[in-house]
């Protein structure tokens, strides 16, 4: 069973994170939702979650990091030392590295992890990419073990591109057909 840590920061987007995580679990992935700082994490629009372990918890590799988008929590992640190493960690050792709305340019890319790279992210945002970095306007971006996305209006279709690449294309259309996905 694939596992995946779906990290969450003080002003995440609310339909950024539970998408992802909601999908991926009906599709038997093993997501486990990771706290910067607390356990209580407040969303951009005041929703209150409780993370299933904090940051500083995470032991093992998982096979796949998904980092919500929002503000501040895409800041807040991508000020983050502890979710900078993790993500580092995962994209050497060829984990999939997942990033949706403003995380992508506050995250992977201010990181150096899309250097060279296709991706995308939030409209408007695209020329806080790093200069090596190739943005796209499509809803999802796969480019080698990262996945890009650009927000709220594309959070299924990164979720089940996520299941596709974590489960398979078939479970991810499965899923697509029973959840009334078009």
């Amino acid at each position: 069973m694939a596992k995946a840590i779906l990290i969450l920061a003080e002003g995440f987007e609310e339909i950024e994170a539970i998408t992802p995580l909601d999908v991926l679990r009906r599709a038997g992935v093993d997501c486990k939702t990771a706290g910067l700082g607390s356990k209580q994490i407040t969303a951009a629009h005041g929703v209150t979650v409780q993370a299933d372990l904090l940051v500083s918890e995470i032991k093992d590799l998982p096979d796949a990091v998904i980092l919500p988008g929002g503000m501040p929590g895409s800041a807040n992640l991508g000020g983050s030392s502890e979710v900078k190493d993790l993500v580092m960690r995962a994209a050497e050792a060829g984990k999939l590295c997942a990033a949706i709305c403003a995380a992508p340019v506050l995250t992977l890319g201010a990181w150096g992890l899309l250097d060279g790279r296709d991706a995308t992210c939030f409209p408007g945002m695209e020329n806080q990419f790093p200069a090596s970095v190739r943005p796209l306007q499509e809803s999802v971006v796969e480019d080698g073990n990262f996945i890009t996305s650009r927000g709220v209006g594309t959070a299924m279709a990164f979720a089940l591109t996520l299941v596709a690449r974590l489960v398979s294309p078939e479970v991810a259309d499965e899923h697509r057909k029973r959840m009334v996905v078009s």
